[in-house]
């Protein structure tokens, strides 16, 4: 048996391989609304939320001009963040709304609702806010038990400012 890890270690950050430098910005930043604070030439850049160093990572190192990876190659399935409450989620479905950028999926996991969609590299994103631990659902044991249903985004976008 090994020692579990650190309760309090987090994910810190995501770095992608990504085909066009300014195309990957103008989603993440323009779309989703994260910030740029670094940029490394024309070839790499990092973005935040809240000032943070960096929270995406992106380059064209390896990848630039690049095509995406088949159906039935391993990578990443996506990459998730985590919103503070429902509305800021709510707020971020609107941006999207607003960009014409279309989701993939939305559903309610129970334990949280998420937003599904692509990146312009086909990378997959999930954005998504946890409800309360104590709502969260439970079998008769106590086990957690995580479902996944339809998301009903026209109800949680009535909630953006």
């Amino acid at each position: 048996m090994t020692t579990p890890i650190h309760p309090a270690t987090r994910v810190g950050h995501v770095h992608l391989k990504v085909s066009d430098l300014d195309r990957a910005i103008g989603f993440y930043s323009g779309v989703l609304g994260f910030e740029v604070t670094q940029r490394y030439g024309t070839q790499a850049a990092f973005l935040s939320a809240g000032g943070y160093h960096h929270h995406i990572g992106l380059n064209t190192w390896e990848s630039l001009g690049g095509t995406r990876p088949g159906p039935g190659t391993v990578g990443l399935y996506h990459s998730a963040f985590l919103y503070p409450d429902r509305k800021a989620l709510a707020n971020a479905l609107k941006r999207l709304s607003e960009a014409g950028y279309p989701l993939t999926g939305a559903s309610d996991h129970g334990v949280s609702e998420a937003l599904y969609l692509d990146d312009p590299d086909g990378n997959g994103v999930e954005l998504y806010w946890d409800r309360p631990e104590a709502d969260w659902p439970h079998d008769e044991k106590g086990g957690l038990m995580m479902t996944t249903r339809r998301l009903d985004t026209a109800k949680l976008l009535a909630e953006a400012d």
